[in-house]
């Protein structure tokens, strides 16, 4: 097999190529233009084929060069997603917990600032993540996921039990006295959780009322809880992620356990670093401080 090029070659032509600039491939990798130039000239010697057009005041991909440019970004990403996910990032980078945007601003807010006042010289980065698929060990320390807790190779603590509850804005709970009185009110689902408005009217002994009410159904919890807090219908949604809000409350004392829950989750086969070890430590304390 014909040896590659040296990395330094491949790291010009990626970092031109991106920026469609040897002056700028330089400053990025720290080396003069005129390194950049003539690092391109001794790839395209070794490939037998020219890569860029230089025009006098820009440059241009040949066909080439605008063929091969996805195989080496597609390379360098995968090198660095491997580098992470065995020996993590540097000591210094911040601290990346990647969750969910509702859980960002319900539970997590709080405790998080009051990480931030105990560790302040700690940088977290929040990273927003949605769908199931959204989550994986590349490039966060932490994550707070929702699910079964069986994801593996990946170390799990349960946040506690769930239990999901239906709430609605303060004038729409002044007219339901009874689960019955859902009866024509809209009711707000969220895709893609194990527990929906069947199971709880079904507890509640109402079950198929749901066929005589409007509905709409929203890709996240979020949105489902803004359109009630709006006075748009009545949302069932994570008793947890609720706790605190005033322009949401509960009309029903009722409620329905998941198997589903949260949990603060981290790579299992990876040594995590100080500053992320406080992190979760202080996020696991805080379970048995804040939720007993």
């Amino acid at each position: 097999m014909k040896s590659l090029p040296p990395l330094t070659w491949l790291q010009a032509f990626e970092a031109a190529a991106r920026t469609m600039s040897f002056t700028a491939a330089g400053q990025e990798l720290g080396v003069t233009q005129a390194a950049i130039s003539q690092r391109i000239r001794l790839l395209e010697d070794r490939l037998g084929q020219k890569l860029f057009l230089r025009h006098p005041r820009s440059l241009s991909l040949t066909p080439a060069g605008q063929a091969w440019l996805p195989s080496v970004l597609e390379a360098f990403s995968r090198l660095a997603e491997g580098t992470a996910e065995v020996f993590g990032p540097s000591p210094d980078a911040p601290i990346t917990l990647r969750t969910t945007p509702l859980i960002q601003q319900t539970w997590l807010a709080s405790r998080l600032l009051a990480f931030h006042h105990a560790y302040p010289a700690v940088t977290v980065r929040l990273v927003s993540a949605i769908w199931p698929e959204d989550f994986g060990p590349e490039g966060a320390d932490l994550e707070l996921r929702y699910g079964a807790g069986d994801w593996a190779d990946m170390e799990t603590l349960s946040l506690g039990d769930e239990a999901m509850v239906p709430v609605c804005s303060p004038q729409v709970a002044a007219r339901l006295v009874a689960p019955e009185d859902l009866a024509g009110e809209t009711l707000l689902h969220a895709a893609g959780f194990a527990v929906g408005w069947p199971a709880w009217l079904e507890r509640a002994g109402i079950a198929g009322i749901e066929d005589g009410c409007p509905a709409m159904i929203c890709d996240t919890q979020a949105m489902t809880l803004t359109l009630a807090a709006a006075g748009g219908g009545v949302a069932l949604t994570h008793r947890r992620l609720v706790e605190g809000r005033d322009d949401l409350v509960q009309p029903f004392s009722l409620s329905v356990e998941s198997a589903e829950r949260f949990w603060l989750v981290r790579p299992a086969n990876r040594q995590p670093r100080y500053a992320a070890e406080e992190l979760w430590a202080w996020l696991a304390e805080g379970l048995g401080r804040h939720d007993a």
